[in-house]
């Protein structure tokens, strides 16, 4: 009698159930837009093998670790995670810096925090351009309102250290940006040299190596690097969406100093630097991290570091070689000439005389499930990207992506011009 009695009382009346149904009724007949039908459908993913300028494919270690169930941003378990994190980014940049961070965004958006922490308004920046990053650089450096100057080389070549001094010489910037591993067109910049120079004429520097690191050597500490920043998809062969950066004292220094605030506060870095116990003090929220990233991030770095970074440039370097004799043996043109300023992580071949790049790209696509790429920003039309980065760059993946060439230029339609 009890129970039939508290049913009883916990039921609507009538009259309320009435009303909600007629409430239900009138909000479905406000509905314009159908449930889309594609939506409706499993997600259907095709496997590639990922042989581009990246991303590039994700062991199944990584992509397990993705997957685990989602924590709270400020639970110690992922705090822990974080800490992890920065420790394997100060092992993969070789520095002690304690302003080391991921930055929540991809490659582009830890350039964005680089600049947007460093200048202010008026400031001036030399920006090194032989591709397409200096070109975003200086892009983003104009947007923040800082006086930029650039510092110009054909693509397909670097600066080398009188280039450097000449500019700095000339324009006396408070920064100068320079990319190591010039994705759009195969270029490995030398840093030796570059950060004392910086230093002896009053600049910092600021370094992109978000197609390089782990695939050639880098050393923040030695190499007298201020900020250096690079991205999860290369080599760390981690879903984009992290983007390792590091700033040097000299750099923590700078951003002190500011007169103003930040324009952005999601990158500002000293509420980032607190939010990843940079700064010593009790952490504090500052955004919600995307969690199943990092927990991809900390895997990522962690075959990293079991594999060693000595033995991951060795490979890198090996198999980048492997892949320029297979290119030179089928009569193609290197884009790079100097074999020393090859990006052993993105090889640049020329497009063969005749044939249409898309053509290729699409051939290899649908008869070998394999992505390669054409060129980007100076280099559109001009070459075909090859990337073997992280777990991708095997002596098997040389021999499949040269295969797969032969295969294209057999049969792909080539222009009597």
């Amino acid at each position: 009698m009890l129970a039939a009695a508290q049913a009883a009382s916990s039921t609507p009346p009538l009259w309320a159930q009435l009303l909600g149904t007629a409430r239900r009724a009138m909000a479905t007949g406000l509905l314009r837009v159908a449930p889309p039908e594609e939506l409706l459908r499993p997600l259907a993913v095709p496997e590639r093998l990922l042989l581009g300028p990246g991303p590039s494919n994700v062991p199944r270690r990584i992509r397990a670790a993705g997957a685990r169930q989602l924590l709270g941003h400020m639970h110690p378990e992922v705090l822990q995670v974080m800490d992890e994190i920065k420790a394997g980014i100060q092992y993969a940049f070789q520095t002690q810096n304690r302003l080391t961070l991921a930055i929540s965004g991809s490659g582009h958006c830890a350039m964005e925090a680089a600049l947007v922490n460093l200048l202010e308004q008026g400031d001036t920046v030399l920006v090194a351009i032989n591709g397409i990053w200096g070109q975003r650089a200086a892009d983003i450096a104009r947007r923040l309102g800082a006086n930029v100057y650039e510092l110009l080389k054909p693509p397909g070549k670097y600066f080398t250290p009188q280039d450097i001094e000449q500019g700095l010489l000339q324009h006396k910037p408070l920064v100068l940006f320079i990319t190591h591993g010039e994705s759009s067109t195969g270029v490995l910049q030398p840093l030796e040299g570059l950060g004392e120079l910086c230093h002896r004429y009053g600049c910092l520097l600021l370094v992109d190596a978000v197609a390089s690191l782990g695939g050639a050597p880098i050393f923040m500490d030695q190499q007298e690097i201020d900020v250096l920043y690079s991205g999860s998809q290369k080599v760390l062969n981690t879903p984009p969406g992290s983007a390792p950066i590091s700033f040097s004292e000299r750099a923590r220094e700078k951003l002190l100093r500011r007169k103003t605030k930040p324009p952005s506060f999601y990158l500002d870095v000293g509420c980032l630097a607190n939010y990843w116990g940079c700064d010593g003090e009790p952490r504090r929220y500052h955004h919600t991290a995307p969690i199943n990233s990092f927990f991809s991030l900390r895997e990522g770095l962690a075959l990293l570091a079991e594999v060693g970074l000595e033995s991951s440039w060795e490979r890198h370097r090996a198999n980048c070689t492997q892949l320029c004799q297979g290119l030179l043996d089928m009569g193609l043109e290197l884009f790079v000439e100097e074999e020393r300023a090859r990006l052993p992580t993105i090889t640049t071949v020329r497009v063969p005389e005749g044939y249409n790049w898309e053509d290729i790209t699409a051939f290899l696509m649908d008869n070998h499930g394999m992505e390669i790429a054409g060129g980007l920003g100076p280099t559109v039309g001009k070459v075909l990207r090859i990337g073997l980065m992280g777990c991708n760059s095997t002596s098997g993946n040389v021999e499949r992506v040269l295969g797969a060439l032969r295969d294209a230029l057999k049969r792909c339609h080539r222009s009597r011009l």
